[in-house]
């Protein structure tokens, strides 16, 4: 183990001890995530936990029913509370030696809503935010916020994370996404709903992830080793005792910047998601991606990896998990040209295949060119909702955009079929598809003639590739593409061939 992980064992255990001694002498305290109007999740049940004097009888009560227990010799406690139907309002009472009183809690859908800042974008920087807020009231809806914490040890409890309700005058703080995800829910389920926000923008993956699994797989190795190389230098700095101005500017840096960071493996893991990790949720929704684009081969094992590292830990089963794939963004080319952040894509569409209960939102026409963060996030929200209403509450709607299945040559052109068609095709603003491009044996792509057959197929063709052998859609960074099925879910952007792209080398 490397010298800086050593002495945070070290410093771990002996703030551990110290902290021991507090419990000793403390009162019955939960995390702040069981506060004031928090929801709890419907029909499963419901881990509270907790801290008090070792040895310590704790109950738990709401809605007629108890849950005794004691306090282990470290002083935590955890109960599970039996299912509950939704509803309330109810008050949850935590009593040892002292009682805790949570009033307002409801009973509902509570979904996780996590990532970078294209889900931390509030309600106050959308497109028709004034509308958005003057018709915001829904008091079934909750949401809480949790601070931005980079740490590699768990932290407990955030006191600032307060659960809000909805309301014209507190909806603005809110995750956009995750607010138009929830209302979408609200209005067809007619329950209380609960959003867990704990987005971060900026963050990259690993940070997400609990730091052992990467240290066990020799595929993040050379990340792991450019970390450990500026942990070892934040700790000789920090041991050093005659800092030069320079020296201090760089302590500070790595400070503020790197050790306490959205980007350090295993940091937000620690810092964010442990603190409210195993509370009762139905699902997660997630925005991520642009802060790993420049490692996208990499993202094809490492999103794959969070999922189920969260997925065990939270002992909940294969919960739903559900995506945003990244917009389009950047400068539009003239020609076809290599895109980490289409290779980001990709990989986002391939976990789809590698886990059960996933999916994925494309909103390859929702970006905007001049800005990472999108105005719209409107569309996001209801094409996420339409995963979880169709796949957790058997509403009757389409989920899947449409995606490229199979291709077969003839006669010069390349003939392509797609699953999850939903009505036919519609391309947008144009009766033609936009957006294919055609490669032969050399690997060179130029944008490609398409029409849609009468039997669905897609054909795609061009006089400057006479013998094709591949063809991409929508490849690259901020592509021009048109195509989208009748109920107006656009193609997920694609490739029939799998070249080495230009991020297969980055780790």
């Amino acid at each position: 183990m490397k010298l800086f992980r050593s002495l945070s064992a070290v410093c771990f255990f002996m703030g551990a001890v110290s902290c021991a001694a507090l419990v000793s002498r403390a009162e019955v305290s939960v995390p702040n995530i069981f506060s004031e109007h928090m929801v709890l999740q419907q029909k499963q049940q419901n881990k509270v936990w907790g801290k008090a004097e070792p040895g310590e009888k704790v109950s738990v009560k709401i809605d007629g029913q108890t849950v005794d227990t004691t306090a282990g010799e470290d002083g935590t406690w955890s109960v599970m509370l039996d299912p509950l139907e939704a509803g309330g309002p109810h008050e949850l009472v935590i009593a040892g030696k002292n009682t805790i009183t949570i009033g307002d809690v409801l009973v509902g859908e509570v979904w996780i809503c996590s990532g970078q800042s294209n889900m931390e974008w509030a309600v106050n920087n959308c497109f028709d935010a004034d509308l958005v807020k003057t018709t915001a009231n829904y008091p079934n809806i909750r949401m809480v916020n949790f601070p931005n914490t980079g740490s590699q040890e768990p932290v407990w409890t955030h006191p600032d994370a307060r659960w809000q309700v909805c309301s014209p005058s507190t909806v603005g703080s809110y995750s956009a996404v995750g607010y138009f995800f929830g209302r979408e829910l609200e209005q067809a389920l007619d329950v209380p709903i609960g959003l867990i926000n704990n987005s971060w923008g900026g963050s990259a993956a690993d940070a997400w992830v609990n730091r052992e699994l990467l240290e066990a797989s020799d595929e993040y190795q050379p990340s792991l080793e450019r970390w450990q190389k500026m942990e070892e230098q934040y700790e000789s700095l920090t041991a050093k005792t005659d800092l030069t101005e320079e020296e201090k500017k760089q302590l500070a840096n790595f400070k503020n910047h790197q050790m306490k960071g959205n980007q350090r493996p295993g940091n937000l893991y620690n810092g964010i998601l442990k603190s409210h990790l195993g509370y009762g949720i139905q699902g997660v929704i997630w925005y991520q991606g642009e802060s790993n684009a420049g490692r996208a081969y990499q993202y094809r094992d490492l999103f794959p990896l969070m999922i189920t590292n969260w997925r065990n830990e939270w002992k909940e089963g294969d919960f739903p998990f559900y995506w945003v794939q990244l917009a389009d963004f950047g400068a539009e080319k003239p020609e076809p040209s290599e895109s980490g952040w289409a290779e980001l894509r990709e990989a986002q569409t391939m976990t789809m295949d590698k886990l059960p209960n996933t999916g994925e939102a494309v909103i390859i026409d929702v970006g905007e060119g001049k800005d990472i963060h999108p105005r719209n996030k409107v569309t996001v929200g209801q094409r996420l909702a339409r995963w979880a209403l169709a796949n957790q509450y058997g509403k009757k709607i389409a989920t899947h955009s449409p995606r490229f299945s199979s291709m077969e040559k003839q006669d010069g052109k390349i003939i392509l079929s797609f699953d999850h068609v939903d009505g036919g095709w519609r391309p947008f603003d144009v009766n033609e598809p936009i957006g294919f491009t055609i490669a032969g044996a050399d690997k060179q792509f130029v944008k490609a003639d398409a029409k849609i057959l009468d039997d669905g197929r897609i054909e795609v063709s061009s006089s400057k590739v006479t013998d094709p052998v591949a063809v991409r859609y929508a490849w690259a960074d901020n592509p021009v593409c048109n195509m989208y099925d009748m109920v107006g879910l656009p193609l997920t952007p694609f490739r029939t061939d799998d070249w080495p792209g230009v991020t297969v080398d980055n780790h």
